[in-house]
């Protein structure tokens, strides 16, 4: 199943949605479509049992340049004369900007992303809204905010701390430097580096489908716990943990799992 949208094509196969960004003739850069869509798409895969997991990628030779500057000129002439209601109006739209990244941290299915060439902006707000991270080696990453003199404000520095901590993020955020695909790796920001993008897609893709043949309630149940430690306690977390349990331990899938486990078979699991 293939979905076609202005700045996305999303396909479906094997319980894999693969969202990819799809203005490669742009950078695959975030237009106002792009913000739009993203929303759309992730509300269809919070939808859709048959989706397991996502692989979130861009079309061509670059994964995004980051927001469309055509986008932030459209914002900018809007703008009247009077700074408070110019500030109500700017803040709306920050505030409609970072919902199309919350739904992407907020998608109870994980999340990988798939990276080559230019990571930059935006690209890396959204990315750290994901579960996990791979890239090419050709891959180049920058907090690039800085440069045009403003402060990253959609989820980088939110996010980012908690992957790949909080004196790293200052450095990258204060000086807007290129990193490329081997430091990347060594920070923790991917959890794995590829040849080239033939060899990223097809590893990723692998780790996807390994997901998607798990239980589904208990790798939604896995991101649930870990994203909800990222803002609680761990004596928060092991109480949440053990009522989640108390209903999800009588799932079928318990079973299935652990009768397949007995007897050396491979389980399968209902959407």
């Amino acid at each position: 199943m293939i979905k076609q949208y202005q700045a996305f094509k999303v396909e479906l196969s094997d319980g894999i949605a693969h969202v990819q960004i799809n203005r490669p003739n742009k950078i695959n850069a975030m237009n106002a479509d792009f913000w739009a869509e993203i929303r759309e798409i992730f509300a269809w895969i919070e939808d859709t049992e048959q989706v397991r997991v996502v692989v979130l990628s861009g079309a061509g030779q670059h994964f995004s340049s980051g927001i469309d500057l055509m986008l932030l000129a459209q914002v900018g002439a809007q703008m009247g004369k009077e700074v408070g209601r110019n500030a109500r109006a700017l803040k709306r739209k920050i505030e409609e900007l970072q919902s199309s990244f919350n739904a992407v941290d907020a998608c109870s299915k994980p999340v990988l992303a798939a990276i080559q060439g230019y990571c930059l902006g935006g690209a890396i707000d959204l990315i750290s809204a994901c579960d996990m991270r791979y890239c090419s080696q050709d891959a180049q990453f920058a907090i690039k905010e800085i440069d045009v003199g403003m402060t990253a404000d959609v989820g980088t520095l939110q996010r980012l701390p908690h992957i790949i901590g909080d004196g790293i993020m200052r450095e990258l955020a204060y000086t807007g430097r290129t990193v490329a695909a081997d430091e990347a790796r060594t920070i923790g920001l991917v959890n794995r580096v590829y040849a080239d993008h033939e060899a990223l897609l097809a590893g990723v893709f692998e780790i996807a489908q390994s997901i998607a043949q798990k239980s589904p309630i208990a790798v939604q149940g896995s991101k649930e716990m870990i994203r909800y430690m990222r803002d609680h306690s761990v004596a928060d977390g092991l109480n949440y943990i053990a009522t989640w349990n108390a209903a999800m331990l009588q799932s079928e899938d318990l079973r299935v799992a652990m009768t397949a486990q007995m007897s050396k078979q491979t389980p399968e699991f209902k959407d």
